[in-house]
């Protein structure tokens, strides 16, 4: 019996009462059942008595017992006790218990995956780094933790949209062409500029490709250095992030909100609506009608648009393009664009709520019990590449999606080099590959999966085992429903840590001479069930799932 057979379970036994008249509720759309900490108190527990007991007009210990009278007549219950003021922990029957290996082994790859964001069309915006330079560790960081969410989404059936935020507009574009003018002519950078290897090798490339761009006068040589720079950056940016399994959908050119005018058409509708107005020279956003600390200067006193004013324009454009949800996955120092982009949706007249931003924090890396130090405009920049010359795509993926994107990090890099339990990616993708071992072994020693009784996985660690491979579509959903993918990785160390223990205590290969008996074959389907939850998790974060290590 997994947990959601359970929690229908539990619905049913709820309508029943409903029916027969012992109390008078809303039913629930959901009943919540999780892995109680103490295994003493059972394999399940819900505190559904003590959220509908108010409801039903008693104390949650009668309402408790009315529904255990009837839990315990379910098939597969063993009991239920009732604890503390109204919680129910219920104890399966080893068979019902064990059958979730089967339900794992036969779902596969959908195991975990559900239909609750069914419809719903989420564009989903990260790392968005200006291509005035290689991706640092912040927007390596998102670019593991962004993929790994749009998986999780899509595992429980949203139509998710990756898209890349191109900054080719400002004046950081004008500060990257004039650092490469100035380095293809061997001069310092400018003050304000870029500095660096990175910016020797692109000047190069450019002269490469336009070997006479010094002969033209300064300002139309600035120019091409920036329309050919920014591309090589680009396509540079592209090429780290493919090779770090991170591809996007859409990348959208913010230069393409100002050049087609839907820039001045929106701050002209948005005047006539009321919620821009005039003062001091400049158009204002009454960004403070909508929740906002402040409002915001849109067109300044000269003229020009402030930044403010494609972000706007980029709100409409995804609101047109038809998207539910539109999720903005930001660095630690935009903390001020949260009440700000959802003030401009709500300005626009769209609910605030298609509007979600989610802050991240810093990465610093240490070496040798040493932080190394990063400085993108003193070129000391430490990269995408850099990291995972250091540990590897998988190790860099699973670390950065491990921690909660809010919390800043510290990635140790001798950590993440080392073939041990402590090190969390190999732990994980060493019980994966343990598997198929086992797997080998098996079937060397003439077994195979020709039968298969629950009944028969009744040792304490198959019960662990079985209990934290029931949770994982849970964990998936909360992650989900949280942003939150971190939640996977951590699960997996626990499915890990259970595996690895069910491992040392029981054997499905038999020891010689002894026969091959259905324990034998049925552990091999718990052994095959692992598998296949630690390879969905790992998926979900963009891991490999190793055969042998």
């Amino acid at each position: 019996m997994t947990p959601e057979e359970l929690s229908s379970a539990v619905t049913a036994c709820l309508k029943d009462a409903i029916d027969a008249g012992d109390f008078s509720i809303e039913l629930p759309s959901d009943v919540r059942v999780e892995r109680p900490r103490n295994r003493d108190h059972g394999d399940w527990a819900t505190n559904i008595a003590l959220q509908l007991s108010k409801q039903a007009g008693m104390n949650p210990r009668q309402f408790a017992e009315i529904l255990s009278s009837r839990l315990e007549q379910i098939d597969g219950v063993a009991k239920v006790d009732i604890a503390g003021p109204g919680f129910l922990n219920i104890t399966l029957d080893a068979g019902a218990a064990g059958e979730l290996a089967k339900a794992i082994v036969e779902a596969g790859p959908a195991y975990g995956r559900s239909d609750a964001l069914s419809g719903t069309r989420i564009n989903l915006e990260f790392v968005s780094a200006n291509p005035t330079g290689p991706i640092h560790l912040g927007g390596t960081r998102w670019a593991a933790v962004g993929d790994a969410l749009a998986r999780v989404f899509e595992s429980q059936g949203a139509e998710v949209t990756r898209e890349y935020y191109f900054n080719d507009h400002g004046a950081q574009i004008d500060r990257f062409a004039r650092s490469l003018l100035a380095s293809a002519k061997g001069e310092p950078a400018p003050e304000d500029g870029y500095a660096g290897a990175y910016i020797e090798d692109i000047a190069s490339r450019v002269l490469a490709v336009e070997p006479d761009i010094l002969e033209l006068p300064e300002a139309e040589a600035q120019e091409r250095f920036r329309a050919v720079g920014v591309d090589l950056m680009f396509g540079d940016i592209k090429e780290s992030l493919h090779n770090f399994g991170v591809d996007f959908d859409v990348y959208f050119h913010e230069d393409s909100l100002h050049g087609n005018g839907q820039v001045e058409m929106l701050l002209e509708k948005l005047k006539g609506s009321g919620n821009l107005y005039e003062k001091d020279g400049a158009w204002w956003l009454n960004s403070t009608e909508f929740g906002d600390d402040k409002d915001r200067v849109v067109i300044k006193s000269d003229g020009n648009a402030a930044y403010i004013a494609g972000d706007i324009a980029y709100i409409q454009n995804k609101r047109e393009r038809g998207f539910d949800l539109n999720i903005y996955m930001l660095g630690a120092d935009h903390h001020g664009y949260v009440a700000r982009l959802k003030a401009a949706a709500a300005a626009l007249g769209h609910d605030p709520e298609c509007v979600e931003v989610l802050i991240g924090q810093m990465v610093n890396l240490v070496k040798d019990g040493k932080p190394v130090r990063m400085s993108k405009r003193a070129g000391t920049v430490v990269t995408l590449e850099d990291l995972v010359d250091a540990v590897g795509v998988d190790a860099a993926r699973y670390t950065l999606a491990r921690f909660s994107a809010d919390s800043n990090i510290d990635i140790d890099l001798d950590l993440l080099t080392k073939r041990s339990n402590e090190n969390p990616v190999f732990y994980v993708q060493y019980a994966h590959a343990r598997t198929y071992a086992l797997a080998r072994n098996a079937e060397a020693a003439g077994v195979d999966d020709s039968a298969f009784d629950a009944a028969l996985l009744s040792h304490p660690t198959e019960s662990a085992l079985l209990a934290a491979l029931g949770q994982y579509p849970g964990v998936v959903a909360q992650a989900s429903a949280f942003r939150e993918p971190h939640r996977v990785a951590r699960h997996l160390e626990v499915i890990a840590g259970t595996y690895h223990r069910w491992y040392d205590a029981c054997r499905i290969a038999p020891q010689n001479g002894e026969e091959v008996t259905d324990v034998n074959r049925t552990r091999l389907w718990l052994n095959t069930a692992a598998r296949q939850v630690l390879a969905n998790g790992l998926d979900l974060l963009g891991v490999s799932a190793p055969e042998r290590m």
